[in-house]
């Protein structure tokens, strides 16, 4: 896969393009009139109707290999739709993702089994993702130390652990398999200074392996300790995409404006940042799209 890239990112490879894709849902709800005689009032269905919500407006950026990119916005900005596009979950509805690889969704929510012990959720995580049992076998003393589990906790039913236990296990059994392009939906946000510390050095080591990885979360301060690139959306927008500590600082004053309720100066101040992004147009080598691992 070759596409044109911005002038920072020229001489590296691309792992993913976006290429103008967009995302509107189709909600339907039903429509009630009100009726009826004798002083009573009822109520009945009349119709279905249909509205559509414009959750991603079109937008284009690429993100090379060995690239960890942060993903910010408030809440319904559009973050996790953009995950879901990039992980093949949805096709867009209009434009393209292309990934050189199938991303691995890590999600606070993926599946671990609450019923049996942390040792049996690393051997069947670890098969569950196509590893045999030797293989399994032999990953399990780096997801140990990754997860910071006392061999104690490491008996217990994963119903016993505390929620920062879980997503601490959870990212250390996704990570195991070395993923070429790894998607972290929030699954960050809990955990000590010594388990940032080591979850840093694993997404450094992924990015030596040529993979990239993107990382959704509120956390600006985890943002800005694991991210070399911050893509903040808002109401459906690409608003910024550059370094860091330029991103989340716009990002918190647009916050912090709409949180004192000077919701005019968000408003313009969103306008503005969001009319000086320059818009990236992918151009194709050959000006032909490519064949491989594409969605939409």
């Amino acid at each position: 896969m070759s596409a044109a890239m911005e002038p920072r990112h020229a001489a590296l490879q691309p792992a993913v393009v976006v290429d103008e894709a967009s995302m509107t849902y189709a909600v339907r709800s039903a429509e009630h009139i009100q009726g009826g005689g004798g002083g009573r009032r009822l109520g009945r269905a009349s119709g279905v109707r249909t509205s559509r919500v414009e959750a991603l407006k079109p937008l284009s950026f690429t993100v090379a290999r060995g690239e960890s990119v942060g993903v910010i916005g408030t809440n319904g900005s559009g973050k996790s739709t953009l995950m879901k596009l990039i992980t093949g979950q949805m096709r867009p509805t209009t434009g393209h993702v292309y990934a050189t690889s199938t991303p691995v969704m890590l999600g606070v929510n993926a599946a671990l089994v609450r019923q049996v012990s942390g040792e049996d959720n690393i051997r069947l995580g670890c098969l569950a993702m196509g590893m045999t049992t030797a293989e399994a076998a032999a990953k399990r003393d780096a997801v140990v130390e990754l997860a910071g589990l006392s061999e104690q906790a490491l008996q217990l039913p994963l119903k016993a652990y505390s929620s920062g236990m879980a997503s601490r296990l959870q990212f250390a059994i996704a990570t195991s398999v070395d993923p070429d392009i790894l998607v972290i939906d929030e699954a960050l946000n809990t955990g000590d200074a010594q388990f940032r510390e080591r979850t840093r050095r694993r997404l450094d080591d992924l990015r030596e392996q040529a993979g990239c990885v993107f990382l959704v979360s509120h956390s600006l301060s985890t943002i800005q300790e694991m991210c070399q690139r911050v893509i903040w959306i808002e109401q459906g927008v690409l608003t910024m995409d550059g370094r860091p500590e330029t991103v989340t600082r716009g990002y918190n004053l647009y916050v912090r404006a709409m949180a004192n309720g000077d919701e005019e100066e968000g408003r313009e101040m969103l306008k503005r940042k969001q009319g000086e992004l320059l818009r990236q147009r992918i151009a194709w080598t050959g000006g032909q799209r490519p064949q491989g691992t594409t969605n939409g």
